[in-house]
């Protein structure tokens, strides 16, 4: 089946919507295919209406995947991609400790997942541990 436009033509259009942040060609990855990975949702209740500017700092954290700002009882919906050696536990202490404003989370930990396709993320600790 052809388009009927060249091959530079949808290169173009291809950069063009990449550069104008409408399109990004990414690889996902399923958890439950890779040994001792996990996905889980933390719901976030904030002190204050600071949703935006805590959402961004919340989606820097190491291994989160998005964070949406949501309605319900929950501010913040964060989905986390986690693997052996960083844990539910490690998230919990090590990262979302440092942000301060947090009344309080619920965990829910994804036993079994249908569809779920995350990007694979790749830290600096991973990138040491790939260079051994």
């Amino acid at each position: 089946m052809s388009l009927g436009v060249s091959e530079n033509t949808v290169k173009a259009r291809v950069r063009k919507l990449e550069e104008e942040g409408i399109l990004k060609i990414a690889g996902y990855v399923d958890p439950e295919a890779m040994d001792s990975h996990q996905i889980v949702y933390v719901g976030v209740k904030l002190k204050d209406m600071d949703y935006l500017a805590k959402g961004e700092e919340i989606s820097r954290l190491r291994r989160v995947v998005s964070v949406g700002v949501v309605t319900g009882r929950y501010d913040l919906i964060v989905t986390v991609h986690l693997k052996h050696g960083f844990g539910h536990l490690e998230f919990l202490s090590e990262e979302l400790s440092k942000v301060d404003r947090i009344e309080s989370i619920e965990s829910f930990i994804v036993y079994k997942g249908f569809n779920t396709k995350v990007p694979y993320i790749t830290d600096e600790k991973d990138m040491l541990e790939m260079e051994k």
